[in-house]
C-alpha cells in the first residue's frame, strides 16, 4: 500500500477576543448593504422582453380562466348531489 506522506502543518491561531469594531454593524449599516446587495442582484436578472411578458401574461390568464371553470362544473355538480339526497331524505 501506499504510504502517505506527512506534511507539517502550522500550529493553529490562538482564538482572537472579539473587538468593539468587529461588533455587529449597525442598523443603518446593514440596511445599506442589504441594497446594495440587492441592486447588485438584479442586474443579474434576464428580464422578459415584452413579447415574452404578453405571451406568458395570457398563457397565465388562459390557464386560471380554465382552471375556474373546472372548479366552478365540480361545484355544479356537488350542488346537485347534496340536493339530491336532501330530496330522497
Amino acid at each position: 500500500m501506499a504510504e502517505e506522506k506527512k506534511t507539517n502543518t502550522a500550529p493553529a491561531k490562538a482564538a482572537v477576543a472579539v473587538k468593539k469594531e468587529d461588533a455587529k454593524p449597525g442598523f443603518f449599516q446593514r440596511v445599506g448593504k442589504w441594497f446594495r446587495e440587492m441592486k447588485s442582484e438584479l442586474k443579474k436578472v434576464i428580464w422578459p422582453t415584452p413579447k415574452a411578458l404578453k405571451n406568458n401574461t395570457l398563457v397565465s390568464v388562459g390557464m386560471m380562466l380554465a382552471s375556474a371553470v373546472v372548479i366552478w362544473g365540480f361545484d355544479e355538480i356537488a350542488q346537485m348531489l347534496v340536493r339530491l339526497i336532501f330530496r330522497l331524505g
